[in-house]
């Protein structure tokens, strides 16, 4: 098979904010089209946002159901191959469910699921079906990430025994849910779910310290809090992490942290030496040893390891970004997806994306944080 992948996309229509990000990256490569979509929940929305995006008439929808009914109906050389899902998280486990029985591999935001549960049965249903399900866990896109990640991995820092994660935002400093669609379903716990700063960057923060150190947490000690009069869900909190090899953490998100824009770092320290990223000059790893200078390692370099050149888009010295890294999720999911198609073995850097198995441990790590910010107990076990 020597063919753009089509796809899929349900929400992600004029009005929304993410789906617009996901068709980039999706574009990036040219490795992928999108064919058809069922853009938002609103009629008119959903047909004037497949219009501007010059889809097929009859492949503009107002109902998902139908489209997935619809796609699997046509023949296999003209069918969508997998489906982006772009919508609030109370709208992601029934299409990604459907998408999946009908054949088609998944491409989902963040958090996987509304709950635990339902990202366990997703889980399954993976399992059952042998399709690939990418979860945009954005930021183990970078280069440097995946760098830290190798160094890690190769013992070069030695056994791991302290993480710092923070996420700093700032744009819900305020009660702005009257005014602003993402703020209104984002703190609103039948849309988000029962978390809210947590759910929708805790997660994050706590995909790329486990995805960096490859640990595993087990224990949990959280307090979250809601400071904004009037908001449903929480906009602020921290917790401490134990690792299965000993280890422990600290992990902080926030979204009223006034002036903040997307302030994501982490921090891994090991015996001989520790590593040091932050977003907000990605294209950079600090490496600090015990008795010689800090090392300052570059995007785009030839020492870097092949899981990082081989995400690496642009000449040294050139920004490594945001849409860069969604893409490169993007693209190794279809990478490992055609291979599978052409019955070949996917290189291992392909199969270096975020997906089901993240998802659930994401879910677990919400309802987690809850329990023990709840909780009088000083450690809360994390049960997957």
């Amino acid at each position: 098979m020597n063919r753009k992948l089509r796809m899929g996309m349900i929400g992600g229509g004029k009005d929304a904010f993410i789906g617009a990000i996901h068709r980039i990256a999706i574009n990036m490569d040219g490795q992928a089209e999108m064919v058809t979509g069922a853009l938002s929940i609103n009629p008119e929305i959903a047909i004037v946002s497949g219009r501007e995006l010059f889809l097929d008439e009859e492949r503009i929808f107002t109902d998902y159901k139908l489209m997935l009914e619809k796609e699997a109906a046509i023949p296999a050389n003209k069918r969508i191959d997998f489906i982006s899902i772009v919508t609030p998280n109370f709208v992601h486990f029934d299409p990604a469910m459907m998408a999946l029985e009908k054949g088609f591999h998944v491409a989902i935001e963040k958090p996987i699921t509304f709950s635990l549960d339902q990202a366990k049965q997703l889980k399954t249903k993976v399992e059952e079906t042998g399709l690939q399900l990418l979860l945009t866990h954005t930021y183990t896109g970078y280069p440097m990430i995946k760098q830290a990640r190798q160094m890690v991995k190769n013992g070069l820092l030695g056994k791991i025994r302290k993480v710092y994660v923070e996420y700093p935002q700032g744009w819900l400093s305020n009660f702005i849910e009257g005014s602003s669609a993402q703020a209104a379903w984002r703190t609103d716990p039948t849309k988000s779910g029962i978390a809210g700063a947590m759910g929708d960057i805790g997660t994050h923060a706590f995909n790329l310290a486990e995805y960096v150190t490859d640990l595993k947490t087990i224990q949990v000690s959280s307090n979250l809090n809601t400071v904004v009069e009037g908001r449903k869900l929480d906009d602020d909190g921290a917790a401490f992490l134990k690792f299965d090899n000993g280890s422990t953490g600290v992990l902080m998100a926030t979204q009223i942290a006034a002036g903040e824009e997307n302030n994501l770092k982490i921090r891994v320290y090991g015996e001989k030496g520790g590593l040091e990223w932050k977003q907000e000059d990605a294209n950079s790893l600090l490496v600090k040893w015990m008795n010689k200078p800090t090392e300052i390692y570059r995007a785009g370099s030839s020492y870097l390891s092949s899981f990082a050149t081989s995400n690496c888009r642009t000449p040294a010295g050139h920004p490594e970004g945001y849409l860069e890294a969604f893409a490169n999720h993007y693209r190794n999911f279809i990478f490992t997806i055609r291979a599978k198609m052409n019955n070949e073995k996917p290189k291992e850097e392909w199969l270096d994306f975020p997906g089901v198995d993240e998802g659930v441990r994401g879910m677990a790590f919400i309802e987690t944080v809850v329990a023990s910010s709840k909780s009088n107990q000083k450690w809360t076990d994390f049960i997957v």
